[in-house]
């Protein structure tokens, strides 16, 4: 029995000047409303433009997320070092959503590692090492981060917004050992948001993306699959090839498998490639192979990962099981040599 269409949201991270451009025809509302979908939209900058835009989204009744996004200076995306930052970016926002009457369904947080460090490790690893030894140092960081995003999280909601957080996959494995390893090696927060998004891009993981896709989508509220182009420049990831339209519509049938709340990266990406016309016709109920080999792999993978991050959480479990076995290995060895 046919499930229907799942609830689709684009994201979109355009400057100003061409998110202007990508709505300059009617075209493009007039198929966003066929398709149902919302639009994520990076609020890269508080600009006249950009709320034009969103007004002409407004009227046009196209539901919209306020994705906040910080300038590069400030590590662009939200993380352990710039929560002092998230909360003037949010004041700034809401004075300029108030002055121009704008209207948004929620607000959506993007928890990734400060974009200068991501362009320091592109550029040598070695310039990480540094910054990386003290954050992992520096617990109480993590903590008042932790608990500065969560009072946000809770200004939001007293707002009227529903909050989304956007995370990277492992997050999950984290959680499943209660492990803060990876918040603190790399300066995330993970806070209790009313949706989660797992950025499940298989363009980025080629080639087991969708064995990615396919081992994290059973415990993901909502899955984001990409990237069909666009995005910001850092690392070399704007050079990755963008899906074509058959692994975007793998993916996208793969993750329908287990949610019916998917996310699309990027709107723009879609759009230069005509994306969204083969959207409305999209047999949803069609399974596409199933990744069965690539996810096997995932999956060892993942279960090494959980190995290391409890060992690194409870390094006295360890020490003393090594202990024991040692002890053991010298006990047979005396026995074996009477």
């Amino acid at each position: 029995m046919s499930r229907g269409k799942p609830r689709l949201t684009f994201l979109c991270e355009l400057d100003s000047g061409p998110l202007q451009n990508l709505f300059a025809k009617d075209s493009l509302i007039e198929e966003l409303k066929a398709l149902d979908a919302t639009i994520s939209v990076g609020i890269k900058d508080l600009s006249p433009q950009r709320a034009a835009v969103i007004r002409a989204l407004n009227a046009a009744q196209i539901p919209l997320v306020a994705w906040l996004l910080l300038p590069d200076e400030l590590g662009y995306w939200f993380n352990a070092g710039n929560i002092e930052h998230a909360v003037h970016r949010y004041n700034e926002f809401q004075k300029w959503t108030q002055v121009n009457n704008l209207q948004w369904q929620g607000v959506g947080l993007d928890i990734e590692p400060d974009i200068r460090n991501t362009a320091a490790v592109a550029e040598g690893p070695l310039n990480f090492v540094p910054r990386v030894l003290r954050m992992i140092a520096d617990s109480r960081r993590l903590y008042l981060a932790q608990h500065g995003y969560q009072s946000l999280v809770a200004r939001m909601r007293s707002d009227g917004y529903r909050v989304d957080a956007y995370y990277f996959p492992f997050i999950l494995d984290a959680r499943a050992v209660r492990s803060n390893f990876f918040l603190r090696f790399l300066g995330l927060v993970d806070i209790n948001a009313d949706r989660d998004v797992l950025m499940l891009y298989s363009s980025f993981l080629r080639p087991l993306g969708h064995g990615v896709l396919w081992s994290y989508a059973p415990e993901a509220q909502s899955i984001a699959v990409g990237s069909t182009g666009g995005g910001v420049s850092v690392g070399g990831f704007d050079q990755i090839p963008a899906l074509k339209w058959g692994e975007l519509s793998r993916d996208l049938r793969l993750a329908y498998r287990w949610s019916d709340d998917i996310h699309i990266f990027s709107l723009e990406g879609c759009v230069k490639q005509g994306f969204l016309k083969h959207l409305h016709t999209l047999d949803w109920d069609e399974l596409p192979p199933l990744p069965l080999a690539e996810t096997r792999q995932v999956e060892r993978w993942r279960l090494a990962l959980r190995g290391l991050l409890w060992s690194w959480e409870n390094p006295g479990v360890v020490l003393g099981a090594f202990a024991g076995f040692l002890s053991l290995a010298l006990l047979l060895r005396r026995r074996l040599k009477v």
